[in-house]
Parts: structure tokens; sequence; C-alpha cells
């Protein structure tokens, strides 16, 4: 056994998305790739298993028409199997394999990125002040249009934002 067959029988399909973290095209492409592999592989089992000899001895003992058997035993020995320029589906397989490591730096870049961003929101939770000692202009400077709507609605003589009531229901007391 080759050691590439041998290394192709011990991909382990399921665990292989989920360890790399393959989303979208990358997945799907490989889970076709998988079923083109199978597919494949289980044509070359059927094949290889099939007798690939013709016996005519046998043939010529049973049948009267020996005739019949010469031609045919004349035409499989002048049978020459057609070999085919396989270096087009060579450069598809090689071309499938830029792109899946194109989209493979992509995910990876996403990823990193994420990261990056998750840290950076980790590293704010961790340094911020805790909620009972933030006061209202704490919160209005970090979000001034909280104070522009603010404004806005006191100037149109509206106290309380649309759907509080419906949320939280109306705390005043008849």
């Amino acid at each position: 056994m080759s050691v590439a067959k041998s290394a192709a029988l011990k991909i382990e399909w399921a665990r292989l998305a989920s360890t790399l973290g393959l989303k979208g095209n990358t997945a799907a492409a490989l889970q076709a790739f998988k079923k083109r592999n199978e597919d494949v592989r289980r044509r070359h089992t059927i094949l290889s298993e099939a007798p690939q000899t013709v016996d005519f001895a046998h043939y010529r003992s049973i049948l009267n028409n020996q005739a019949i058997i010469n031609e045919l035993e004349a035409a499989y020995n002048k049978f020459k199997p057609v070999t085919y320029d396989v270096s087009k589906q060579i450069a598809e397989i090689e071309r499938f394999e830029d792109i899946a490591v194109k989209n493979a730096e992509q995910t990876k870049e996403g990823v990193d990125h994420e990261l990056a961003d998750l840290k950076k929101t980790l590293d704010n939770i961790e340094s911020a002040r805790p909620f009972e000692d933030l006061t209202v202009d704490d919160v209005a400077k970090a979000r001034a249009d909280i104070d522009a709507r603010t404004a806005e609605m006191v100037s149109k003589g509206r106290w309380m934002p649309a759907g509080y009531k419906e949320k939280f229901g109306d705390l005043s007391i008849l």
C-alpha cells in the first residue's frame, strides 16, 4: 500500500472540519470532496474484486460454436485500454486546493481578528468600573447620543421612552 493511500485511509473526516474550524464554502467543499472520495474508493473496491481474466478454454469446452469463441478471443486480445490525459483533472484538483487554502487563510484571518476583538473587549470589561459606581454623567459622556435623545424627548414634552410602560409596567401610584 502506498504512503498516500495509507494516509488517505487515516483521515478522520468528522474531526477535520471541527478541528480546523471550517465553515461556509470551505466546509461544504470538504464534504463534497469527502463524498467523491468515498464514491471512488467504493467503485475501486468493487472493480478490483471483479474477475479480470476470461477463461476461453472453459467456453470452448461447453459451447458448440467455436468460431464465435475464436472471434471473441481475437477481439479480446486485440483490445488495448485507452489512456486518458488526466492533466485537466490534476489542474482542477490543484485549483480546488488553491481555493481551499485561500478560504482557510481567510477563515484564519477572520478568527484571528475576532479573537483580537474579543481580547480587547475582555480587557475593557475587566478594567471597567463597577456598575454601582457609575453616574449619569459618566453614561452621558460615554454615549453622547443618550443625552441628545433625552433632550429631544423633553423638548417635545415626552417623559417616558416609547415602549417603557409596555415592557416594565406602569409604576406610578394611582
